[in-house]
C-alpha cells in the first residue's frame, strides 16, 4: 500500500490472528542479524588485510625499441633530386646489404650529357698536357738562366781584366808622360844654356841649333805621350762603361727569363688548380651516378614505401622506404613522471607487461602475478623530453625468463617498478594524502638499506 490517505485500517484488523504477519516478523528479524553478522566480518576482514603486506610501485607507459642506434628501424632518404624509374623491392621483402631497392634517373638539365664523364675526362687530359708544356717551359727557362749567369760571369771576369789592363796602362802611360816632361824641361834649361854660350861665343850656332832641335823633339814627344795617356785614359774609361753594360745586359736578359718562367709557373699553378677542379667535378659526377641506385644500407626488411609508382619526381631529402634491420637488441622506452625519477636508479629491476600478451597483475602482489617480465634500469635521460617526462631505458635480466621472440619494435609496455614493502593501510594513508611513495637503493655489497623520502 502506499499510505497517500490519512485514514488507516491497522486499527480495525487484528494481526495476531493472521499467521502471514507472523512470519512476516521473523523474516525481518533474522536479515537483520544475518547481514549484522555479515557487515561484522567484512569489517574483520577489512581491519585485517589492512596490516597485509602491499609493494609500492610507479606505473609507466612505454614502447619497445631496439637498443643500439643502428639496429633501429630507419628511413632511406634521396641524396639528389631526381624521377623514380624502376623499384626492386616491395614491401615485407627481406633485403641485403648493398641490394638495389630502386633506380632514379637525373632532372637537373647540368647532368643530362650522356657523355659527361668522357667530357670531363677529356679536359682533364687536355689540362694535364698544358701543365707538362708550361713544367718543361719551366725547366727550360731555368736552363737558360743558369746559363746566363755563367755567361755574365764569363763575360764580366773578362770585362774586369780589361778594365785592370787598362788601369796599369794608364798607370804606365803616366810615367812615360812624366819623363817625356821631365825629358823635355832638361831640353829646355839646356837650350837656354847652349844660347847663353852662343851669346858669349863658347858655342857655335850649330851647337844651339841641335840643342833648340832637341827641345823641339822633346816637346813633341811630351805631347804625343800626353795623347797616349789621355787616350788610355779614355780606355779605362770605355772598359768601365763596357763591364757596366756588360752587367745591365745580362741582368735584363736575366731578369726578362725569371720573368718568364714566373709566368711558366704561375701558368701551371693555374693549371693544376684547373685540374683540381675537374677531378673534382668528375669525382662528383661519378658519386652522382652512383647514387642513381638507392641501395639497402644493412639487412633488414622494407617496411613501407614513402614514395610509390613510376615516374614521381622526388627531391634531395625526401624519404622513399623505410628499413627495420634484421637483427636487433630488444630495449624498453618507458615514460615516467619527474616526481617519480628520484626513485628509479641503474640497475633496479622492473615489471613490465607487454600488448597483446595477456596478463593478471596483482601490483601489490608481484609474487602472484602472471604474465609479466622482468626489466632492468639501463640507462635515464637527465634533461625532460617534450612530453615533459623522463625517459628510462630497460633491458631484459639475463637470469630470469626471457621475453618473448615474437616481440616487435613499437609494440606498447606497461611497467611497474617496485619500490618499498609496506602495510595496506600505510599505502592508502600515503594515497590519501599524495605523498610519494617510499624507495630503497641498493649497496654495493649487494644489501638493501630502506631509505624513507619525501618530496
Amino acid at each position: 500500500m502506499l499510505n497517500l490517505s490519512e485514514n488507516t485500517i491497522k486499527y480495525f484488523i487484528d494481526t495476531s490472528t493472521l499467521s502471514s504477519f507472523g512470519k512476516l516478523k521473523k523474516l525481518d528479524q533474522y536479515t537483520y542479524e544475518h547481514l549484522l553478522r555479515t557487515a561484522l566480518f567484512l569489517l574483520l576482514l577489512v581491519i585485517v588485510s589492512m596490516f597485509l603486506p602491499w609493494t609500492q610501485n610507479v606505473r609507466s607507459n612505454g614502447e619497445l625499441i631496439a637498443l643500439n642506434p643502428e639496429q633501429r628501424p630507419q628511413t632511406i632518404q634521396s641524396v639528389i633530386a631526381g624521377r623514380i624509374e624502376r623499384w626492386y623491392v616491395q614491401e615485407g621483402q627481406r633485403v641485403n646489404k648493398g641490394d638495389t631497392i630502386l633506380r632514379i634517373s637525373e632532372v637537373k638539365d647540368d647532368y643530362f650529357d650522356p657523355d659527361l664523364m668522357s667530357n670531363t675526362q677529356t679536359q682533364i687530359d687536355a689540362k694535364e698536357y698544358s701543365r707538362t708544356s708550361y713544367i718543361e717551359k719551366a725547366q727550360s727557362l731555368s736552363e737558360q738562366i743558369n746559363a746566363l749567369e755563367a755567361g755574365r760571369k764569363l763575360k764580366t771576369e773578362q770585362a774586369k781584366n780589361k778594365v785592370q789592363q787598362n788601369i796599369l796602362k794608364v798607370q804606365s802611360d803616366s810615367i812615360d808622360l812624366a819623363a817625356a816632361r821631365l825629358a823635355s824641361d832638361i831640353a829646355l834649361e839646356q837650350y837656354k844654356r847652349f844660347e847663353t854660350l852662343h851669346a858669349e861665343g863658347l858655342r857655335s850656332l850649330t851647337d844651339l841649333e841641335n840643342r833648340r832641335l832637341k827641345w823641339q823633339e822633346a816637346g813633341a814627344k811630351l805631347i804625343s805621350q800626353e795623347n797616349k795617356f789621355l787616350a788610355a785614359k779614355n780606355e779605362l774609361i770605355n772598359s768601365r762603361i763596357e763591364l757596366n753594360s756588360i752587367e745591365a745586359d745580362y741582368l735584363d736578359k736575366i731578369s726578362k727569363a725569371r720573368s718568364e718562367r714566373m709566368s711558366a709557373l704561375a701558368s701551371q699553378y693555374d693549371s693544376d688548380a684547373a685540374i683540381g677542379k675537374l677531378k673534382s667535378q668528375f669525382n662528383n659526377y661519378s658519386v652522382r651516378r652512383s647514387l642513381y641506385f638507392v641501395l639497402a644500407p644493412q639487412d633488414g626488411f622494407v617496411t613501407q614505401a614513402r614514395k610509390t609508382g613510376i615516374g614521381e619526381l622526388i627531391k634531395e631529402g625526401d624519404e622513399l622506404v623505410s628499413v627495420m634491420p634484421v637483427n636487433y637488441n630488444m630495449a624498453i622506452q618507458m615514460w615516467v613522471k619527474p616526481i617519480d625519477l628520484p626513485l628509479f636508479e641503474k640497475g633496479q629491476e622492473v615489471m613490465v607487461q607487454f600488448d597483446g600478451w595477456p596478463a593478471i597483475i596483482f601490483s601489490g602482489w608481484p609474487g602472484i602475478s602472471y604474465g609479466t617480465y622482468r626489466g632492468k634500469v639501463l640507462a635515464m635521460d637527465n634533461f625532460i623530453s617534450d612530453n615533459h617526462m623522463y625517459r628510462v631505458l630497460l633491458t631484459p635480466v639475463a637470469d630470469e625468463h626471457p621475453w618473448p621472440e615474437q616481440l616487435r619494435v613499437g609494440a606498447g609496455v606497461k611497467a611497474i617498478t617496485m619500490l618499498k614493502d609496506v602495510r595496506v593501510w600505510y599505502e592508502i594513508w600515503r594515497q590519501i594524502n599524495g605523498f610519494p611513495p617510499d624507495y630503497y637503493k641498493t649497496k654495493s655489497t649487494g644489501q638493501a638499506t630502506i631509505k624513507n623520502s619525501k618530496k
